[in-house]
């Protein structure tokens, strides 16, 4: 079950309150950061901003499971550290779009780098679009967190809970010598 926060506490007035203000905040501590972020279900778009002219051979980009640096060659990096998420390095790329280094990764973020600011991902209203256009891999995910949320919001277990119930519910009838009347799932 869900533990209840100080925000379920709130009325709905306060609570638009407080998501108006925790938005305003997210937009000052990310205006701050040295480069910008953006993402969509399945991608997620860094845009790192270079000096004019600068080249692929003038960057230093390193592009790994857990982390991530871009700079100029030969300077101090203008973003590193460790992502939030892991990515699959196979299928992110970077490339040098006027003057400036994106990467693409797979996931909903709360931010690109472990040491800066977060932001809300419950909040995330994403654009509009039909399951049939996702690969199957992304829509199984997504079809299971739509299943997973509602059955949240009804008070109900979610897949993987109700998957640890039925493989209970088989053993105890392939071991019917054994006594779980009073045994307890969590």
């Amino acid at each position: 079950m869900s533990e209840i926060t100080d925000y379920d506490m709130l009325s709905e007035e306060e609570r638009k309150q407080r998501d108006i203000e925790d938005r305003k905040r997210e937009i000052e501590e990310q205006k701050a950061l040295p480069y910008r972020w953006s993402q969509e279900l399945g991608d997620v778009d860094v845009t790192v901003p270079v000096p004019k002219g600068t080249r692929g051979k003038d960057l230093t980009v390193v592009l790994a499971k857990k982390k991530l640096s871009v700079g100029l060659k030969g300077q101090e990096p203008i973003m590193s550290g460790e992502l939030c998420k892991e990515i699959k390095v196979e299928d992110s790329t970077w490339t040098l779009e006027d003057q400036q280094a994106k990467l693409n990764a797979q996931t909903w973020w709360e931010n690109v780098l472990t040491h800066h600011p977060k932001i809300d991902t419950k909040k995330i209203e994403p654009e509009n679009s039909k399951l049939s256009d996702l690969d199957l891999e992304t829509r199984g995910m997504v079809e299971k967190m739509m299943f997973d949320n509602q059955q949240k919001q009804m008070g109900k277990p979610t897949s993987d809970e109700l998957k640890k119930i039925e493989a209970l519910k088989r053993f105890q009838e392939q071991h019917p010598e054994l006594d779980f009347s009073n045994a307890k799932v969590n």
